[in-house]
């Protein structure tokens, strides 16, 4: 018998369990926020943001042909650093780097300026993301295109379209699109609002009077 196709689209069946289950399966102290803590994820990642710096300092003395390679290593090594930094001020808009909401708010400012990342606006918009999650409507970013917004809703879906699906998850794929979100995606998300809802497509969180 040959083996039956298994559509990953019209086969999937969402979980039983709901989110308070999932939060209940999780230690208490794990939402335990300690302060001192925090600032000590800080100061590791600036120590490695440093550590890095002086390395740089120092490619000038390489040979030449050596000198793009190991620009290039630094950026890499840099950004996986700087991400980390990224995340603590993520967790500040969360309001889990600390109990003190003020503390919160002007590290994660802080840490996200440094970036060249809006905090407030951003962390509005992150905010209303997880309230609508999925929502094929609310949703703030990652909202997807429907048939009818792409103008093929009378059009039937093709094996061409059920093949993407399938395509999408291979490794070689989810670099390319690690890739092109890195460099292209978010700069995209934050200037123009890139890949949000339709009737906010275009704004930006750089500007306050955005919608």
């Amino acid at each position: 018998m040959g083996a039956v196709a298994v559509d990953p689209e019209k086969d999937f069946v969402p979980p039983s369990f709901t989110v308070k289950e999932l939060r209940d399966c999780i230690p208490k102290h794990c939402f335990e926020r300690n302060t001192l803590r925090s600032f000590s994820y800080i100061a590791y990642d600036l120590c490695g943001v440093a550590a890095l710096v002086f390395c740089a300092s120092r490619i000038h003395a390489l040979p030449v042909y050596l000198q793009a390679v190991a620009w290039v290593a630094y950026w890499v090594c840099q950004g996986v650093v700087c991400t980390g930094l990224w995340v603590i001020a993520h967790e500040c808009g969360h309001g889990a780097f600390s109990p003190s909401r003020t503390v919160n708010n002007i590290t994660g400012w802080i840490l996200h300026s440094a970036l060249l990342v809006p905090y407030y606006a951003w962390r509005h918009t992150h905010s209303q993301h997880h309230k609508n999650t999925a929502n094929m409507n609310r949703d703030e970013v990652f909202v997807p295109r429907t048939k009818s917004f792409r103008g093929l809703a009378d059009k039937p879906s093709t094996e061409a379209w059920r093949l993407d699906t399938v395509f999408e998850e291979s490794p070689l794929y989810h670099v390319a699109k690690v890739v092109a979100q890195s460099l292209f995606g978010w700069p995209l998300y934050l200037y123009r609002n890139a890949s949000g809802p339709k009737y906010a497509r275009g704004a930006s969180h750089f500007n306050p009077k955005s919608v």
